[in-house]
């Protein structure tokens, strides 16, 4: 049994990557500055218990390989346990070469986009699975109706969501670019990462080299309505399948939106499949479109299992779950990490609580939120919000890029017409009294404000607690 020693586990990808290897039969220990939740539940499902603190007596004497994530802490400049890491002779690896490494046999469909693909990744797993095909999977997330966010499964095909981030502090190359893929979903492709990214021509670059790594006969299925995406896979020389919500090979028709949403499937055949969703919004209608145009086309699934597949499929923790259920004010958490989604989540909400009152709390976490080459993006971002309270940006990475102030997206966002407010951890109070009974609260952010996410969803069910009779 060979031991990995992880620095860094409690990030999204890594802890994920351990449960992978850790099935693979490896021997796993970790660090970490520090453990969250759903990270610190998910490696204890899998009997993983990292040590907290960074420090070379970490490093077990007979360790055989290091994996080492890319936060900025885990630069060797920076941390001495990694520094032991690189002169111990023993060798280095990122996450997404492990990946690569672990699934370089198998028949990996790479689901890749700026936007959308911890979803749809997650549905697809989840359909196969639902359908009784035990295909292996890799999520950055936490799809709620999927065990945990990774599993090697039996089955030949493998689903990877494929992040175009840089892989490691040594390695510039996306992370999607060691992950072999056999077919590629392209959700979309629209500027985001400026601060790796400065140009949409670098940021297209990426999407560019892995479709170049597909084989011959291997599927590009892309959205048709988002342009980019469509440009790069028309010009793949891959045969492309696309999807959408009004128009594509696979499209919808008769959607009826509601607390379940129903739609008819649209195949290239002309032949409908009748679908239900508990999702919210039009972006999810979307994503179920481009899972179930993957499984379809590569026949993984009949016709006949894909209903009941979908109508069973939980989300993905932090993509509009409601987080205060026994609330008469409902509280939906969204993945804010840039304009799109942000658009989405504000769209989904309005579209299903058309009478409500739309109050959104928002934390600019994101470098793409703080960078001033995107302070245009606050104009019209929050449209369809009637109060929002703004988060003190995140300051982490701040000297890298050009970082705007506060006052300036607070100002920014006022001008547009928006009542917008102060949000710290210590006045949860004071934005709870500003609620009304015919409220929806939608949280934006890919950070914690602070820790105070429970404690704000707690203290609004308390106020507006739901009676059960």
């Amino acid at each position: 049994m060979q031991k990995v020693h992880i620095i860094g586990i409690c990030g999204v990808g890594m802890s994920a990557t351990a449960i992978l290897l850790k099935q693979a039969g490896y021997q796993i220990s970790g660090t970490d500055a520090g453990c969250h939740e759903p990270v610190t539940s998910v490696l204890a499902k899998a009997d993983i218990s990292p040590l907290l603190g960074y420090a070379p007596e970490n490093i077990p004497r007979d360790v055989d390989f290091f994996i080492v994530g890319r936060n900025a802490k885990l630069a060797p400049s920076e941390n001495e346990e990694v520094r032991c890491a690189y002169e111990s002779g023993k060798p280095v690896y990122s996450f997404p070469e492990m990946l690569g490494t672990l699934t370089k046999n198998r028949k990996n469909v790479v689901v890749a986009g700026s936007y959308g693909k911890s979803t749809t990744a997650s549905l697809i797993a989840h359909i196969l699975q639902a359908g009784g095909v035990d295909a292996g999977y890799f999520i950055g997330a936490e799809p709620v109706s999927l065990p945990s966010p990774a599993y090697l499964g039996t089955h030949e095909t493998f689903v990877l969501e494929g992040d175009e981030y840089p892989s490691a502090h040594d390695d510039s190359r996306a992370k999607f670019m060691h992950l072999h893929p056999s077919d590629v979903v392209l959700t979309s492709v629209v500027h985001d990462h400026i601060n790796v990214y400065p140009t949409f021509e670098e940021y297209q670059r990426p999407f560019q080299e892995l479709l170049t790594l597909l084989p011959n006969d291997g599927l590009v299925i892309v959205s048709h309505k988002e342009p980019g995406a469509l440009k790069l896979a028309t010009h793949s020389g891959r045969e492309i399948v696309t999807y959408g919500v009004d128009s594509g090979m696979y499209h919808a028709k008769d959607i009826a939106y509601d607390r379940t949403t129903t739609f008819s499937l649209v195949c290239p055949d002309g032949n409908t499949i009748p679908l239900a969703t508990t999702q919210l919004g039009t972006h999810n209608v979307e994503d179920i479109i481009g899972a179930s145009a993957y499984v379809l086309s590569r026949k993984l699934i009949s016709p006949e299992q894909l209903p009941l597949a979908i109508l069973s499929f939980g989300g993905v923790r932090r993509r509009l779950d409601n987080i205060a259920p026994q609330s008469r004010v409902p509280v939906y958490e969204g993945f804010g990490t840039s304009y799109e989604k942000a658009v989405s989540a504000i769209a989904a909400i309005r579209l299903h609580f058309p009478e409500k009152r739309l109050v959104t709390i928002f934390e600019p976490h994101t470098f793409g939120w703080r960078n001033r080459g995107n302070l245009l993006w606050y104009d019209d971002v929050f449209q369809g919000s009637e109060l929002v309270f703004v988060a003190t940006p995140e300051t982490q990475g701040a000297k890298t890029h050009d970082q705007i102030s506060y006052s300036e997206i607070v100002d920014r966002i006022h001008s547009s017409g928006i009542e917008t407010h102060t949000y710290t951890p210590t006045n949860i109070a004071s934005v709870v009294n500003s609620l009304h009974e015919n409220d929806v609260v939608l949280i934006l952010t890919s950070g914690s404000l602070e820790n105070s996410i429970i404690p704000l969803a707690e203290e609004i069910t308390t106020r507006f607690h739901l009676e059960i009779i």
